[in-house]
């Protein structure tokens, strides 16, 4: 081998090869871990990723799926021009046209719906990625529409919509640099939001306490956790509210914080009375011990923290009330807004807390138009539609279907995926009845094949994008290739047919820069400096939050103080039956199934290491790490209906069946299953009906339905 063969083989940078280190970050999943990339450029070609070790939020780590990266590019199934459907909706049948005819079409179809039945007819729903969406809020807004919603109707809103229930803020996150314990509510930083581990490790290095709460035995309940509470799935309520009685009737309250600081406590302490250790016990499947134990280092041991993983908790009939009760431990104890215990976080830009402000909401808010019409699902999800500037999503397929209040005739979606809608199967029926159907996206989807118009995205690789991280960091990307085939980024899409619709908006057909400097303007920062730098830059002035800052000037909530007792919630108590205090139900207690006739209980939506729901299971290298769908079940279980690993078993519900493989295993407990979600042979939520969901967030059940499982 000469030398020029081994330094292409070895991919080393150099002039030689020609080979080039240009700078990016994999956005695939949320926010919080859109890391920073090497990627190493040939002919304008990736042909290799690794972490960038100088990135401050990632210091070169990157995850099972960023790795991946290049296969995602150039999957075989990229769309590479726009497309007009040809054949009946879901057959998959296109031709290809030209941009100009795709932008006229959408022109002629979205504006006939607002001439006829008028724009709130017309929704606007975004799915993965992110990085787009206040141009797409801002899009619906000046066409004339209310309605605009996201998939955050399944995914991490009802936490948010917890916290500003109870604390009125956004999100608080834990101290753990001054704290001594930390409750880990379905924490599991190997699989999920793995950028925490360093700092959980390091936390458990200086001798702090990690309290996990799971009904899984997980990488994170084996190598962090000094006690794992293996609960069962959707009990966690009971357990907070059981933890709370403990905490009250033991003298471990912070009453001097309570009296101070809190709204409501004789009410949410004479409720919690209900919850004593025998009955929290027989509810969470928990030795009565243990939860005495965890409570006592949690109470006494502090200043204590909490971090959770929001989505576990939020899929649940009570998901909502769960989080609630699981917040209101930290005022109980004192450990709210206080150091060692959970802080608030101004939110800077989606989700991330930089320490320094954006107009990232005024740029959509500001076009907000006025309508007679509730947004979809306003009247069904009160609380939503309050503390959420988006429609319900979960709504969408019964008023596509009944068109009550309204009719909505039409959808324009950026990255739809049918498969986070419970029933998929009514729900691409709901998609068939439209009169119009747009899609933007990567890859020729399921949900794709049921658009008239399909347009090519590109990913983060092929474009440019601001994102903030926190410690006061900022960073616009600039593109390392050039977009793929005749793709477009969803943001020159939206101002390009901004245009030639004629919206009456100047700044959004301005393009992306133009909104990210509207939104930065009070920043000692230019775009042009940050995109500058191939390295996030420390933006002048940005600080973190200071804890006490609420204990001293109140919190913003209706009564200034951390609220028990939820007046946003009681708004709704006499109309919709919601109840302002953190009270739990049994999310198995529904109309989801006889549990003589469906005697397991189906979770669904555990996170595996190589999936982001469905957009990874067509990539060769994570499919090959999981190439089968497949459910865990206890080895009693398993043994009892005589099923054996990589047996094929048939999973029923009454909304559905599928068939999977089995992987009995000693990490569950008996009477649940756990099911893989995303494969597009075995769709986990054509199993979960469209009905049951939180009626205080919308929230679909997925982590609770009844089954029966047989082998075969």
């Amino acid at each position: 081998m000469d030398n020029m063969e081994a330094l292409l083989k070895a991919k080393i940078p150099c002039p030689e090869t020609g080979i080039e280190v240009k700078r990016t970050i994999c956005d695939i999943c949320c926010p919080c871990t859109h890391y920073g990339i090497d990627a190493y450029v040939k002919d304008g070609v990736v042909i290799k990723v690794e972490g960038t070790k100088e990135h401050p939020r990632n210091k070169g780590k990157i995850c099972t799926k960023g790795h991946a990266s290049r296969q995602y590019i150039y999957r075989s199934d990229r769309l590479r021009t726009p497309l007009r459907r040809v054949g009946e909706r879901g057959e998959g049948k296109f031709k290809p046209i030209t941009w100009d005819e795709a932008y006229a079409e959408i022109a002629r179809r979205l504006n006939a719906v607002k001439e006829t039945l008028g724009p709130d007819s017309v929704a606007f729903f975004s799915g993965y990625t992110k990085w787009y969406r206040q141009f797409l809020h801002r899009f619906a807004y000046s066409f004339g529409s209310i309605n605009y919603g996201s998939e955050c109707s399944t995914c991490y809103k009802s936490a948010v919509m917890a916290w500003e229930a109870t604390a009125g803020l956004y999100a608080a996150g834990p101290d753990m640099g001054n704290s001594n314990v930390l409750l880990g509510w379905a924490l599991n930083p190997y699989y999920s939001k793995h950028l925490a581990l360093p700092r959980l490790q390091a936390f458990k290095d200086k001798g702090g306490k990690i309290i996990i709460i799971d009904p899984r035995k997980t990488p994170a309940t084996a190598k962090l956790a000094d006690m794992h509470l293996q609960l069962k799935a959707g009990t966690d309520g009971a357990l907070a509210l059981g933890m709370a009685k403990l905490i009250i009737d033991n003298g471990w309250a912070d009453l001097d914080y309570i009296e101070k600081y809190t709204h409501g406590f004789e009410q949410y302490k004479a409720y919690v009375s209900l919850f004593d250790l025998d009955r929290v016990s027989k509810i969470t499947g928990l030795d009565p011990d243990d939860i005495l134990e965890a409570t006592r280092i949690y109470a006494t041991s502090g200043p204590a923290c909490i971090q959770e993983s929001s989505a576990p908790l939020a899929h649940q009939i009570n998901g909502f009330q769960n989080y609630r009760a699981m917040i209101c431990l930290n005022a109980l104890t004192g450990n709210f807004d206080r150091a060692g215990g959970c802080l608030p976080e101004t939110i800077t830009y989606y989700d991330q807390s930089a320490g320094y402000l954006t107009y990232e909401h005024e740029y959509y808010r500001s076009r907000e138009p006025k309508s007679e019409h509730p947004r979809i699902g306003q009247e069904r999800f009160p609380l939503w539609s309050k503390l959420v500037d988006e429609f319900q999503a979960m709504d969408l397929l019964r008023q596509i279907t009944e068109e009550k209040p309204y009719p909505i005739k039409a959808v324009f979606a950026c990255g739809m995926n049918a498969k986070m809608f419970p029933n998929t199967r009514r729900f691409y029926e709901a998609l068939k009845s439209l009169d119009f159907f747009v899609d933007v996206d990567l890859f020729m989807t399921d949900t794709a094949k049921y658009a008239d118009i399909v347009l090519p995205a590109c990913t983060s690789f092929e474009r440019g994008e601001f994102k903030a991280y926190p410690g006061g960091y900022a960073q616009f990307t600039n593109p390392v290739i050039k977009p793929l085939y005749e793709s477009k980024n969803d943001v020159q899409i939206l101002s390009e047919l901004a245009a030639v619709m004629d919206l009456d908006d100047d700044l959004l057909r301005q393009g992306y820069e133009a909104g990210i400097a509207f939104m930065l303007r009070d920043l000692d920062v230019t775009i042009d400096q940050m995109k500058g730098s191939d390295l996030p830059i420390k933006v002048p002035g940005a600080h973190g939050d200071v804890a006490g800052e609420l204990l001293e000037h109140g919190f913003p909530t209706p009564s200034g103080k951390f609220e028990f007792w939820s007046e946003a919630v009681a708004e709704f108590s006499q109309s919709h039956g919601l109840d302002p205090l953190p009270t739990y139900r049994d999310p198995f207690d529904d109309h989801i199934g006889d549990p003589a006739e469906y005697p397991l209980k189906l979770i669904t939506g555990a996170r595996i290491p190589n999936a982001i729901h469905s957009r990874l299971h067509e990539v060769p290298w994570l499919r090959s790490l999981r190439p089968e769908p497949t459910a865990d079940l206890s080895l009693e279980d398993a043994e009892r209906l005589g099923i054996a690993k990589d047996d094929w078993m048939e999973i029923v519900t009454p909304t559905g069946h599928l068939r999977v493989k089995a992987h009995p295993t000693s990490k569950i407990q008996p009477g649940e299953v756990h099911l893989f979600h995303g494969y597009r042979e075995a769709n986990a939520n054509d199993l979960v009906s469209e009905v049951h969901l939180d009626p205080y967030s919308g929230f679909p059940g997925y982590r609770a339905n009844r089954c029966a499982v047989s082998k075969g």
